[in-house]
């Protein structure tokens, strides 16, 4: 059983930066992969971001709204996933969830067996 416990949401202006962190209890995430969604009022739960570590490093993957302004990352010994978010826009207001799988890294929200409560970051134009 993995629980997960989402921290650093909150109000921003648009261009400025927050970072997301998402703590693991009950175990690490060195045979899971994670992944951010979000959701905004009145629109379906979308991919963010996703991390899968291996035996070579880590992969990662973005949906294209936010390649190039997030990084997803994860500390060393693997309890903590992170979403370092830059240049921040208005339409990234909404509802953060991290979440785990076993095996691969998935952009479908279904496929994935554990979330977090969420926290809400909002950004102000």
């Amino acid at each position: 059983q993995v629980q997960l416990v989402e921290s650093g949401g909150g109000l921003v202006q648009a261009g400025g930066s927050l970072r997301l962190s998402c703590a693991a209890s009950g175990r690490t995430f060195s045979s899971v992969a994670v992944g951010w969604f979000r959701q905004a009022p009145g629109r379906e739960r979308e991919f963010v971001a996703a991390i899968r570590w291996t035996w070579t490093g880590g992969s990662t993957y973005y949906a294209d709204s936010v390649k190039g302004r997030f990084t997803i990352s994860g500390d060393n010994a693997k309890t903590t996933v992170y979403l370092q978010m830059n240049s921040l826009k208005p339409e990234d207001t909404a509802v953060y969830y991290c979440a785990a799988r076993r095996n691969d890294a998935s952009t479908h929200a279904y496929e994935y067996d554990y979330w977090g409560q969420g926290t809400q970051v909002t950004v102000s134009s």
